[in-house]
């Protein structure tokens, strides 16, 4: 009798292990209905863990010039170590992406290239600029009399492209002394205030406007000579004037604009600092068929400060 009871119980097991499945099923679905599938995907997002909010910021552009390579250009020097002297002939070539040397730039500011040359402690500016040859090959005379490291920046635009910044190190052997800076912070006075000044061949120059980290900041450049506002300033590569920023600690190289105005004695900039810090201003205008630089040091402050 024990083996009978056996032999029917095995059967009503299976019929309510089987009743048993159909119930959660059926339970299943009516949950998953009444969740739908919204709360369903937010429920999954919960679980991985990988919400909107949880997400990483896209990082930061990196300012121009810090690279001797960027989308596939590649700017490369003949030498990178030079005698020291007041005529060095410097070369180079910008290679594209193929490795090919790049022959069909954009004229820019009136020029195919633009090549910036700064000792490491952002003294003996120079902005020249180079004559290519049909291979592609740069060449240039440099005062380089001045011992020390300097950093070559190659602004130019290729046919059809983005504009480019490429950055390279070049050293003159010998004893290298770097100059200090001298800093004059603009928010330590009212805008309003002449605040920083240079003075150069005859002429001074005064800078006013205050520069924030992170945002699109107006800089006034204002000229007289000997006492008397210049008023017929010439065009210089397209605008009357032209200015280069490099932020101190790396020479991080800023793309600067100048703002349409009339021929003195004030020209506008916009400047776009990307950090807080200290900053090297290279101001180039043309008067009287002579193009002069006026130097300046500034600080760039926080944003909201």
């Amino acid at each position: 009798m024990n083996s009978g009871r056996q032999e029917l119980d095995a059967p009503t097991k299976l019929v309510g292990f089987v009743v048993g499945i159909a119930f959660l099923f059926l339970a299943a679905l009516f949950v998953g209905d009444k969740i739908g599938p919204d709360a369903q995907a937010t429920a999954a997002a919960s679980h991985t863990g990988h919400d909107a909010h949880d997400e990483p910021a896209a990082p930061a552009a990196m300012p121009a010039g810090l690279q001797a390579t960027q989308d596939g250009y590649t700017l490369e020097l003949e030498r990178s170590v030079v005698e020291s002297g007041p005529e060095v002939l410097v070369t180079f070539t910008i290679s594209e992406p193929d490795g090919s040397a790049l022959t069909d730039y954009d004229v820019m500011h009136t020029e195919e290239l633009h090549l910036i040359v700064v000792r490491r402690d952002l003294t003996d500016f120079q902005h020249v600029h180079p004559t290519r040859d049909a291979s592609g090959t740069w060449s240039t005379a440099l005062d380089l009399t001045r011992p020390g490291p300097y950093r070559l920046f190659a602004d130019f635009t290729p046919a059809g492209g983005e504009n480019i910044t490429l950055g390279a190190e070049l050293t003159v052997p010998g004893d290298y002394r770097p100059q200090p800076l001298s800093t004059q912070p603009l928010s330590t006075r009212p805008p309003s205030t002449p605040n920083v000044t240079s003075r150069v061949d005859g002429y001074t120059v005064t800078l006013a406007g205050a520069v924030t980290a992170g945002e699109d900041s107006t800089v006034s450049l204002t000229i007289d000579q000997n006492g008397r506002e210049v008023t017929d300033l010439e065009p210089y590569l397209g605008a009357y004037g032209h200015l280069v920023a490099l932020r101190a600690d790396d020479l991080a190289y800023l793309h600067v604009h100048p703002e349409d105005g009339p021929p003195g004695p004030t020209v506008d900039f916009t400047v776009d600092a990307p950090t807080a810090g200290t900053y090297a201003l290279y101001l180039d205008f043309q008067h009287q068929g002579v193009v002069h630089t006026a130097e300046f040091t500034i600080e760039a402050q926080e944003g909201g400060a």
